[in-house]
């Protein structure tokens, strides 16, 4: 019998394991996991009656493969929840401003809620707008950072007060550093396809509204998630999985990987091994990269980066807090002197999560290049949060109850050239280490449905080499 293992219990480990025993029902596999609880950094805390979503939040919809993931694992249409909509804002020069109209991901393609907001000056609007006759971007390098190309299409104003903002906050990487074509390809060929990516923008726009008016269900909104909260889609994964016979191991670190002409043994923290014909590593990559130290090709994962960031809560009775914005949350424009990076209102954008009569807050904190979230006490984090958040809305009392989560060292930077190094190590590894798939957060994409897209690929390419 084929004997896989896979190293790491998150969800791109534990959806690999899905896809091969989907695939090849009779192959035997083994999960490793350091730590004693499955699903990597989705974590939700259940308390008086709150679904406290202490990691990622929700999974972008379009990208159906985990809604259909879940949906075969057991979890009822009616528990697969999708945000309400509401207004969204930016905070910047000391005010929050509502995001206009019609923009996607701060890309504006309706003009004139564009024109008449007052978070853009009208020169950086005309700036802005220059980008309908601009010729594209020549790329010679085959990458350039997300700032860079912003900044040449929709100049500085717009870039720092409206797109930094929203697009950094995904990766937590300088903007200027971040890598477009590692994260946001789609953008460079909107570009190219339209001559400009307020026109190609504009067409992603016409084609999403097409859509919902075909499918109501999506007219709602573009997030989803689980009534219970993301850690439920783990709860019913780790059930299937143990049902279809997988053999999930937990407190039992892997200290290395010995390769031999068939297969690995997988060596474990107790000195024991045990041989396997394939293995898929789906860990952070300062786990694994002290297991390939003699192969250069592998020194990119000692030089790529990570921050830390850190999720607060805040849970407060209604008649404790006064927010007279009407919406769902905001993000921050780095120009602006807070700690925190953004803020979800959870229970306006996800109701189901909280208590009639009750307020929900999800407050981010954590920077590329400040160290607050590994040098500040949970204590002092809840302190900085409410300071910042003393800007945007009246704490009358005291929260209900606090809870932080910190997430050290849990963000790779995508910095420019990170997907040409990436694809060099995947090639090499497909070419040299025919028994071994390496994929997850440090290669292509942090999102929970790109995650499983990439679980799903490194199974096709380890399967075929060694069945």
């Amino acid at each position: 019998m084929t004997k896989i293992a896979i190293v790491g219990a998150g969800i791109t480990g534990l959806t690999s394991a899905y896809f091969i025993k989907k695939q090849y029902p009779n192959v035997d596999v083994t999960i490793y996991e350091a730590k004693d609880v499955p699903g990597g950094k989705i974590k939700t805390a259940y308390r008086d009656g709150y679904v406290i979503e202490l990691g990622p939040e929700s999974y972008l919809g379009r990208k159906t493969i985990m809604t259909d993931v879940a949906k075969d694992i057991g979890i009822a249409d009616e528990d697969i929840v999708t945000n309400q909509t509401g207004q969204s804002y930016i905070y910047a020069n000391d005010r929050l401003y509502p995001i206009p109209g019609g923009a996607i991901l701060g890309v504006p393609t309706d003009i004139k809620p564009f024109m008449t907001t007052q978070l853009i000056s009208m020169k950086g609007k005309l700036r802005a707008l220059k980008d309908l006759t601009l010729k594209p971007i020549d790329m010679p390098e085959g990458d350039m950072s997300v700032g860079h190309f912003f900044r040449e299409r929709l100049g500085d104003e717009l870039l720092e007060n409206l797109i930094e903002p929203l697009l950094s906050g995904i990766y937590g990487t300088n903007i200027d550093e971040l890598s477009l074509m590692s994260t946001f390809p789609n953008f460079k060929a909107l570009e190219e396809e339209h001559g400009s990516i307020i026109k190609g923008m504009q067409q992603v726009r016409k084609a999403r509204l097409q859509k919902e008016d075909y499918n109501q269900s999506d007219a709602q909104g573009q997030f989803k998630q689980f009534r219970r909260g993301l850690y439920d889609f783990i709860v019913h994964l780790e059930a299937w999985l143990k049902k279809h016979d997988v053999t999930i191991r937990y407190n039992t670190k892997v200290e290395d990987l010995k390769s031999t002409q068939k297969g690995y043994h997988v060596v474990l923290a107790d000195g024991s091994e045990q041989f396997f014909d394939g293995v898929i590593v789906a860990t952070p990559h300062q786990v694994f990269r002290q297991w390939f130290k003699t192969d250069p090709v592998f020194d990119y994962f000692s030089k790529l980066e990570a921050s830390s960031v850190a999720t607060i809560v805040f849970a407060f009775d209604d008649k404790n807090i006064e927010n007279v914005h009407n919406g769902t949350g905001f993000v921050i424009a780095r120009t602006s002197n807070t700690d925190i990076t953004a803020c979800t209102w959870t229970s306006m954008k996800w109701p189901h999560t909280t208590p009639e009569g009750k307020v929900l807050i999800r407050a981010y904190i954590g920077k590329q290049g400040d160290n607050i979230v590994n040098e500040q006490t949970d204590e002092n984090l809840v302190k900085i949060a409410r300071r910042d958040l003393e800007q945007m809305m009246t704490f009358k009392g005291e929260p209900e109850f606090t809870i932080v989560n910190k997430m050290p060292f849990a963000s790779p930077q995508y910095h420019v050239g990170h997907i040409d190094e990436i694809k060099r190590i995947q090639q090499h590894v497909y070419d040299n280490y025919q028994h071994l798939q390496i994929t997850g957060a440090p290669f292509e994409a942090v999102g929970l449905p790109d995650c499983i897209s990439q679980a799903h690929k490194a199974v096709e390419n380890l399967m075929t080499r060694i069945l």
